[in-house]
């Protein structure tokens, strides 16, 4: 009789491997020798069987203890062995995926009604839209539950028979090595039911795929990028399943004018040298029409203002941000004769004031120097 193997060493980890190391190391096994990827391969099927006794046994924290204290030997008797089957039930659904079986060694049960799937819808709407909201109608194409059958599947007066073939249980079970697999019924698909008069408007199917017409509402405040969910209006599930969900995402278009941080609005404003200058009043454009704004004597270029509550409303609260105004003082290119003449005129009486500023910046540069 053959030794049996250290079940570190099977596994592949080191005897301080925590639970987690020791399960993702059987799963890798697992996959590897399963029998199903090695159909008649002996050894393979051994190596297997081999991975799952090391497993059941160190995942168990007695059997482990034990193990690690007295070795095989303390396995021995007293209610304790090495091969565990039940370990399988953890990744029946896992090896299904691997191996195209939807059920091993009992892990999953009749399919039963199924919740819709979710939609999306990407809406693009504009700044002002956005802005202020809005009401609109989109077309979604989805899978309805067929009106004709009730979402039955059967034609009318007609009900499902049970599958001859699992009769009933949606499972076919039969023996692979030395254990039991369970695989999904073939011809009921694991319904445990077969239609043998399918409606002849949706062909069995129970749902059918229509145009469904609907007015959403977009709140005031939504930003690019935004997700409104519609509960209920995703396709129809299955089964007598509910629907999923429809998500309408949002797209907003840029403002030739305005950019948008959080819920405070920005734009530039250009003025002329004279209303620099001198001060005056100038219209400045706003979501809620023009506005006016004063503007003091001698502003600089770049001097910000602020409009309170001139900007975007707070999405579910109360109040508005602010729009700030930055003024552009903007130096003509090109003077007229007249124009020239008064701006000479002006630099010989600013030159005086000009020689004062420029005798002040050469006493601080001294003062800095020594």
């Amino acid at each position: 009789m053959n030794q049996k193997r250290d079940y570190y060493e099977v596994l592949g980890v080191p005897r301080d491997a925590s639970e987690a190391d020791i399960k993702s190391a059987y799963r890798k096994l697992a996959v590897k020798y399963h029998p199903d990827r090695n159909p008649g391969d002996k050894d393979a099927e051994e190596k297997f069987k081999e991975a799952a006794e090391a497993y059941s046994v160190l995942s168990d924290p007695e059997k482990r203890a034990r193990y690690d204290r007295y070795g095989h030997s303390g396995l021995q008797g007293g209610g304790f062995s090495g091969f565990d089957p039940t370990i399988f039930a953890d990744f029946g659904d896992i090896l299904g995926e691997f191996f195209g079986f939807g059920d091993i060694f009992g892990a999953r049960r009749r399919r039963g009604p199924e919740r819709g799937a979710d939609l999306r819808y990407d809406l693009k709407i504009s700044f002002r839209e956005a802005a202020f909201g809005l009401k609109t109608k989109i077309k979604i194409p989805r899978q309805e539950t067929c009106s004709d059958c009730n979402g039955r599947g059967t034609a009318r007066g007609k009900s499902p028979v049970v599958c001859s073939y699992c009769h009933g249980t949606g499972q076919v079970r039969y023996q692979q090595g030395f254990f039991s697999i369970s695989r999904t019924c073939g011809q009921c698909n694991g319904a445990g039911r077969v239609i043998r008069d399918p409606c002849p408007v949706c062909h069995g199917q129970g749902r059918v795929r229509k145009e469904k017409v609907l007015e959403i509402k977009i709140p005031a405040g939504v930003d690019n990028g935004a997700r409104l969910r519609i509960q209920g209006e995703g396709e129809a599930g299955t089964g007598g399943g509910p629907p999923g969900d429809l998500y309408v995402i949002i797209y907003v278009e840029e403002h030739p004018f305005f950019q948008r941080q959080g819920n405070n609005l920005y734009c530039q404003v250009p003025i002329g040298i004279a209303q620099a200058v001198l001060g005056g009043e100038i219209s400045v454009p706003t979501l809620d029409g023009e506005e006016k704004l004063t503007i003091p004597e001698g502003t600089q270029s770049g001097t910000v203002f602020r409009l309170r509550n001139k900007g975007i409303v707070s999405l579910g609260e109360r109040g508005r941000g602010d729009l700030f105004v930055t003024v552009n003082v903007v130096i003509p290119t090109k003077l007229s004769k007249e124009q020239r003449q008064l701006f000479e005129r002006l630099a010989k009486l600013s030159k005086d004031e000009e020689v004062n500023q420029e005798k002040n910046i050469f006493e601080k540069v001294k003062d800095i120097f020594g």
